[in-house]
């Protein structure tokens, strides 16, 4: 989570070893804590006295929408700090719900699958008696693919929202609280938690997303991808292609407008194969992996909010490139070494930062390895059915 103010410093709160610590833009690291995340936060923040916070994940997302909530019955400055970074309370529950999200986004006249919140075995079949196959089953509070599976048959449909709403399994919360020093799934697993599900409609076609930047309802710069290759099947984008696309670009202004958000936020797309019309899918009520990229008037996302924040002129920075496909680094270097995109397409790759290259060059087996484990975890525990 990154503690930004309007003087250009930045500082952060991440675990030990994340790769943040080596970035030299961060001026102050803060510790977290995954066993007492809010307190932690608490610290960072007020220790830091920053202009905005700037979520960089989804757990960072939820930390500062429970952390407004905790401090509100003490009447803290930290709650309009919070708003001012990500939006009014009022679009809490919206942005923290998927089938909330799209009922939403319906009535403000975007194009969007059919999408219901699925609460028991009865529910689902009278959804799968409703909808064609293949069905698609999400759990609320993830992203990246995770928690996501496309069940082609009743069965396989039973099986996935058994297993989507299940607490976290015992072997995946312990791996990654001793391994990791993630400690952020064994309350769930200890307090048996339930995920909600909801299930929406398939759309056959590629997948495709957005970042904005925005103040206070308004879109201030933005940029629009598709998405060419990914880790691996049901993992993050790797590969994206800039595009223009006018639905993409109402869908992200209206849903905005309409919840007035400040701050980073993703929106994810299908782009439907027969006729090219995007399908708004979810919200990422957060920073993306794009977020850095500055692609000139109007796609320079940085430059853009801090204009904002500062209440100034924008000052956008040079272009990064003139190529329309963007290969992600470390991410289509880890998925593939011998890629084609790595020579045709931009290759982000930080040459300015020798420390965080290095980083994830000595990171690359290691994350080779996770994303292995992942795929082995998710297979064994039951919790993604093959796609």
């Amino acid at each position: 989570m990154a503690l930004a103010k309007t003087g250009f410093a930045v500082e952060a709160i991440s675990s030990t070893s994340h790769p943040l610590r080596k970035a030299s833009a961060v001026r102050r690291s803060y510790n977290y804590n995954g066993l007492r995340p809010l307190r932690s936060l608490k610290a960072a923040i007020t220790s830091a006295n920053p202009d905005i916070v700037l979520p960089c994940d989804d757990l960072a997302a939820q930390h500062l929408r429970d952390l407004y909530d905790y401090e509100s019955s003490y009447r803290s400055t930290l709650g309009p700090l919070i708003e001012r970074s990500i939006g009014p309370r009022t679009s809490f529950p919206v942005v923290q719900s998927r089938p909330a999200f799209i009922k939403l986004a319906e009535l403000e006249g975007i194009r969007v699958p059919k999408t219901e919140a699925i609460n028991n075995p009865a529910e689902l079949d009278r959804w799968l008696q409703r909808a064609p196959f293949p069905a698609v089953l999400k759990a609320d509070g993830t992203s990246s693919g995770e928690g996501v599976a496309i069940a082609r048959s009743s069965e396989e449909a039973r099986q996935a929202f058994a297993a989507l709403g299940a607490p976290p399994p015992a072997i995946i919360a312990l791996k990654r609280a001793i391994v990791d020093g993630d400690f952020t799934q064994i309350a769930p697993m200890m307090l048996r938690k339930r995920n909600n599900i909801c299930a929406q409609g398939y759309i056959a076609g590629s997948e495709a997303t957005s970042l904005v930047a925005c103040w206070e309802g308004h879109v201030l710069a933005s940029l629009h991808f598709e998405v060419i290759m990914k880790q691996h099947a049901a993992g993050p984008s790797s590969v994206l292609r800039l595009i223009d696309h006018p639905e993409m670009t109402s869908a992200a202004e209206k849903m905005v407008h309409r919840l007035d958000l400040s701050g980073l936020h993703g929106f994810d797309f299908m782009l439907e194969k027969a006729t090219g019309n995007a399908y708004l899918i979810e919200i990422n009520p957060r920073t993306t992996q794009v977020g850095h990229l500055t692609l000139g008037p109007g796609r320079d996302l940085p430059a853009a909010l801090l204009a904002a924040l500062r209440n100034q002129r924008l000052e956008a920075n040079p272009v990064l490139t003139e190529k329309d496909t963007v290969a992600l680094f470390p991410q289509e270097w880890i998925r593939d070494p011998s890629s084609p995109y790595l020579l045709c397409a931009y290759h982000d790759v930080p040459w300015d930062e020798p420390e965080l290259v290095r980083d994830a060059v000595r990171r690359r087996g290691k994350l080779r390895a996770w994303y292995s484990q992942q795929k082995w975890l998710q297979s064994f525990s039951g919790r993604r059915l093959p796609q």
